[in-house]
């Protein structure tokens, strides 16, 4: 029996389902950290939305790769918190006013807490992985 150009071509459902499982997983993950990740990028300084997206993307080896739609509200919630503040920054010249995030001293200590988890939890996934 010969096979058609589609039925040769057609990925498998196996393989579907498998890259649509490891996205859910990776999205999980990689959600479960963004905070951390984010106040610690505020803490040399006060950044503006863009340039932790940026940031973020580059010294991520483009592994985060987020979107304002995800960051903002991450944001929002950091100063909800009380963890970050934001002010906006005058227009000079011919750029355009930004808002810009600032980590409080609340959220130096809230990030050495989640820092803390987070190496437990690492080491933790290492031991079971290593086994």
């Amino acid at each position: 029996m010969r096979c058609s150009d589609k039925a040769c071509h057609k990925p498998s459902m196996y393989g579907e389902m498998k890259g649509i499982m490891n996205d859910k997983y990776e999205r999980q993950m990689k959600k479960g950290v963004l905070d951390m990740l984010v106040l610690r990028l505020l803490q040399s300084e006060a950044k503006y939305g863009y340039q932790i997206i940026q940031e973020m993307k580059e010294r991520s080896g483009e592994t985060f790769l987020l979107k304002d739609g995800t960051l903002y509200p991450i944001l929002y919630r950091l100063e909800d918190d009380g963890l970050v503040v934001s002010r906006w920054s005058g227009a000079v010249g011919k750029q355009v006013p930004r808002k810009y995030y600032e980590i409080t001293e609340e959220g130096k200590q809230a990030l050495a807490k989640i820092e803390e988890v987070w190496q437990r939890i690492s080491d933790g996934v290492r031991k079971i992985m290593e086994e």
